[in-house]
């Protein structure tokens, strides 16, 4: 019998972009229970298809940057224009509650969170290989050409922040990184530390 637990496990997940992290996590959420998908807030325009409080926490620039003056998130960046950021009272009431919370954010955002919550789990997800990830890129259909140069060329500067996370997946294929992940998650809860609300009736 799974024993609730006390604290929640904060987890940190990065990969360049083209390597599958929508997917791995699509498929994590939907076999693990207990876990909650940190949604990001952004000042950019919603692309089709795309739902407020699912995909993205849509506000304009003005209540952003009071959120930024009033220290509600836990890491924010500027890119092209637009702001994104993670609330940190929602993340913190979900892990107050006993649940799991995930992240997908950039290096530069990892980098922010482990400076503020060094107890989390940090996971950086990579392709096989380099021509696997430009091939996945060019599947896409998305993008032009100078796209996905400039794609390519910003996962060879994140792959060098990769000594600065705790384990490394590899996504050859989504259920091995699921299962990987899963792995990682299961050994965090069996920590001492992390089941000290057990121990008590042991001592």
């Amino acid at each position: 019998m799974a024993v609730k637990k006390e604290k929640g496990q904060l987890i940190v997940l990065s990969g360049p972009s083209g390597v599958g992290k929508s997917t791995v996590i699509a498929e994590l959420m939907s076999q693990r229970r207990n876990l909650y998908f940190s949604v990001s807030y952004t000042t950019r325009k919603p692309r089709v298809g795309e739902q407020d409080g699912v995909n993205y926490n849509f506000v304009d620039r003005q209540e952003f940057e009071r959120m930024i003056a009033d220290n509600e998130l836990l890491e924010y960046a500027e890119y092209v224009e637009n702001y994104y950021g993670t609330s940190l009272k929602a993340i913190q009431d979900r892990l107050d509650a006993g649940c799991d919370v995930l992240l997908d954010i950039e290096v530069q955002g990892a980098a922010k969170v482990k400076a503020r919550c060094p107890e989390a789990l940090f996971i950086f997800i990579i392709p096989p290989s380099f021509e696997e990830l430009s091939r996945r890129l060019h599947g896409r259909n998305t993008d032009s050409e100078d796209v996905i140069t400039g794609r390519l060329e910003k996962a060879r500067v994140e792959f060098r922040q990769i000594p600065n996370y705790d384990y490394l997946v590899i996504n050859d294929k989504v259920s091995n990184a699921v299962q990987e992940i899963e792995a990682i998650l299961t050994a965090a809860e069996c920590r001492v530390e992390n089941r000290r609300h057990i121990l008590s009736q042991f001592t």
